[in-house]
């Protein structure tokens, strides 16, 4: 049975879906207004007042941490430590050094590690995946994301902490490569030493390359990731409705004779029919599946380390 910690702004979705599921046991969280609020909604689960409380619950098997950024690391690997599997929200953990621990301690005693990247249950990315997987672009050369929207200014995290953790994720789960070379630039606009606006390139040993622009100080909200291969570029723009995924047929053809240019090879366009399934649910129902043995426990740690250590080399370079 599950037990979340954290019920400010993100766990009370993740306890939602937990109950759904019927797999909700315990609540923690240091409000007891907030307490009071879930344990009325949720009557059949324990709430308890103090993280120390709910690691001692012995109906507890697996924690899901939904705090504050600064204190992932040190709740996880508080959790591993006594035993039990691990959901802990993104980032997991804030340096590389401190979540090559977590994923050593997790697998020293067969604990599930998984953060919580969301993106990585759509079904509109993982549509993405499929058809790099199985060679609908041709080579894939690069992948860019747009993260923008003139939005909330985050006072205590910067654009690449609190926007490109999203992308960045997305980005290595579809090109399943760790960067060679991580570079940022960005600037502090709007509050002294929190970047507002940041671009990042990513270089993979493969030759491929990708791109993220983040900002919260721009006219449009945009969602979007754009896939290029050799044959075929695909979309994935979360602000659509229904238009989740659009594939174009377009790519380099041949050099004509004249001045060294390329042709272009233009097709079909296709709008492939997306599932509406909640991200969320599929997330905690993976969660579940992990926790009951079934799938890679290893992968899913390691993964969600790779993202945190790009995250660390992308911070270098931006305070270089």
């Amino acid at each position: 049975m599950i037990g979340v910690t954290g019920l400010g702004y993100w766990g009370p979705n993740l306890a939602r879906n937990f109950d759904d599921l019927g797999v909700l046991s315990a609540l923690c969280d240091l409000d007891p207004e907030l307490r009071e609020r879930y344990a009325a909604r949720y009557p059949n689960a324990r709430m308890h007042a103090s993280f120390d409380d709910l690691l001692a619950d012995d109906g507890v098997e697996a924690i899901v941490i939904a705090t504050p950024v600064p204190t992932h690391y040190a709740l996880a690997r508080a959790a591993l430590a006594a035993g039990k599997h691990v959901l802990v929200e993104k980032p997991p953990a804030m340096r590389a050094a401190e979540i090559d621990e977590l994923v050593e301690l997790a697998a020293e005693r067969d604990l599930v590690l998984m953060p919580g990247h969301l993106l990585l249950y759509h079904p509109g990315i993982r549509k993405l995946k499929q058809l790099i997987d199985d060679g609908e672009l041709g080579d894939v050369l690069c992948v860019y994301c747009n993260r923008q929207n003139l939005g909330i200014v985050r006072t205590n995290e910067n654009a690449l902490w609190s926007l490109g953790v999203h992308d960045l994720s997305v980005i290595l789960y579809l090109l399943d490569e760790e960067p060679e070379i991580c570079v940022a630039h960005g600037r502090d606009f709007l509050t002294e030493g929190v970047e507002d606006v940041v671009f990042c390139y990513l270089r993979f040993p493969s030759g491929k390359i990708a791109h993220m622009h983040l900002s919260w100080l721009d006219p449009h909200k945009m969602r979007r990731i754009t896939v290029v291969g050799r044959e075929k570029m695909v979309v994935f723009d979360d602000m659509e409705l229904e238009r989740k995924v659009t594939i174009y047929e377009k790519a380099p053809w041949k050099r004509t004779d004249s001045y060294g240019e390329w042709q272009t090879r233009s097709g079909d366009i296709s709008i492939p029919k997306i599932p509406t399934d909640e991200p969320l649910k599929l997330e905690c129902q993976e969660f579940i599946r992990l926790v009951r043995g079934e799938g890679d426990r290893r992968k899913v740690a390691e993964d969600g380390a790779r993202v945190v250590r790009a995250l660390d080399r992308l911070t270098e370079s931006l305070r270089g």
